[in-house]
């Protein structure tokens, strides 16, 4: 699997999330998966890639010119991919990707997550979305989307389109075990709209 990691440039004040983003690239390497993230050599984002590459794994990194010129990129990369844009990396990133995985991170994260969720729920993709929750760092967020769900903002079952762990291992077992959800009325689409045109009837 071609499995995109998101998480952040910056390495946090938890030592765990370090930890835990090296176990994630080094345990996805040690399955034989590939590795597709930012491209930069710092924070989360560069200790995944060194996890990675120790276990031998393919890892292409993906970063826009104007990152580079800030010397982020990570030059020890077999595959480093220089783009015009943020647009252009994100589009890079989610294409040929089997799965996608949140690390702790910020905006860009967040963002990057949320967006690949909004995908699945409107039928743009059905490929597994992991969530890893280093020392509860998502608790908080895994709260208001409950919220959400309560306040009819958001259905269950699209609650149900990604997995939480909180060790890589366990994260990872989920991901290769993923089959999609079924998602409401079969006669709809994947955003709950009745195909125009059509009844929705066989």
């Amino acid at each position: 699997m071609r499995i995109t990691v998101y998480c952040g440039s910056r390495p946090g004040r938890d030592p765990a999330f370090m930890t835990a983003a090296y176990a994630l690239g080094k345990g996805l390497g040690e399955r034989g998966h590939s590795l597709v993230y930012g491209g930069a050599k710092v924070g989360l984002m560069g200790e995944v890639a060194r996890g990675a590459l120790d276990a031998k794994a393919h890892v292409t990194g993906i970063i826009p010119t104007w990152l580079v010129s800030k010397e982020i990129a990570h030059d020890g990369l077999p595959d480093l991919r220089i783009v015009a844009s943020m647009h252009e990396r994100k589009a890079a990133m989610e294409t040929g990707s089997d799965a996608f995985v949140a690390l702790p991170g910020g905006f860009g994260t967040f963002e990057e997550l949320f967006e690949m969720i909004t995908w699945s729920q409107i039928g743009l993709h059905a490929k597994a979305i992991g969530l890893l929750n280093v020392n509860g760092f998502y608790d908080s967020l895994l709260t208001f989307i409950d919220v959400s769900v309560a306040q009819g903002f958001v259905a269950q079952e699209h609650r149900r389109l990604f997995t939480v762990a909180s060790d890589p291992a366990a994260l990872l077992d989920a991901i290769e075990a993923f089959v999609p959800p079924p998602l409401g009325d079969p006669s709809l689409d994947r955003r709950g709209v009745r195909p125009q045109g059509g009844t929705g009837l066989p």
